[in-house]
């Protein structure tokens, strides 16, 4: 008597941090075909396509195997004056992944879900970052953003400030 097995029985499943793992490809993918980040040295990039929404690229760090990087619009909360909507980005060339770290100046990862969160809320958070970042690279492609439109922006509007670095160290 032979035994029939299911599609859904064939097929593994994938867990949670897999589909991170998988979300994080993605996105290197997404960001290196965009600005090739890797390649960029340290400084503020502003993307202009004509449509009002200038994307701004801050290079922050260039290390052997990462890059970190800030992604944001040109525009600012009304209520904290920091530009909104806003990912820190980490690129890691070597694994070829890209991680948000967080998506907003006044809210890290403890705003957001306490000091001591339990793993799978972490992940959680992780997960809904991260498909917002690839979600937010697959509309600034679709927008016409990239490598052609990318220049340097001038030294007067650098997030590389004092206050800027202080917050850098949230990572």
């Amino acid at each position: 008597m032979s035994q029939v097995i299911s599609r859904a029985e064939r097929i593994p499943r994938l867990s949670r941090f897999g589909w991170l793992m998988g979300l994080y490809a993605e996105n290197f993918n997404r960001l290196t075909r965009l600005f090739e980040p890797a390649d960029l040295t340290p400084g503020a990039y502003v993307s202009v396509i004509g449509d009002g929404l200038d994307l701004r690229l801050d290079v922050i760090e260039q290390h052997p195997y990462t890059t970190e990087l800030r992604m944001t619009y040109a525009m600012q909360d009304p209520l904290t004056g920091e530009p909104d909507p806003s990912a820190f980005l980490r690129l890691y060339r070597d694994a070829r992944q890209v991680e948000a770290t967080h998506c907003y100046v006044g809210r890290r990862w403890q705003d957001v879900i306490g000091m001591f969160p339990p793993p799978a809320e972490v992940l959680g958070h992780r997960m809904r970052m991260n498909t917002f970042l690839g979600k937010w690279l697959q509309y600034l492609a679709e927008r016409g953003h990239g490598v052609a439109t990318l220049r340097l922006a001038g030294a007067e509007s650098s997030l590389l400030e004092a206050g800027f670095e202080a917050r850098r160290t949230s990572f």
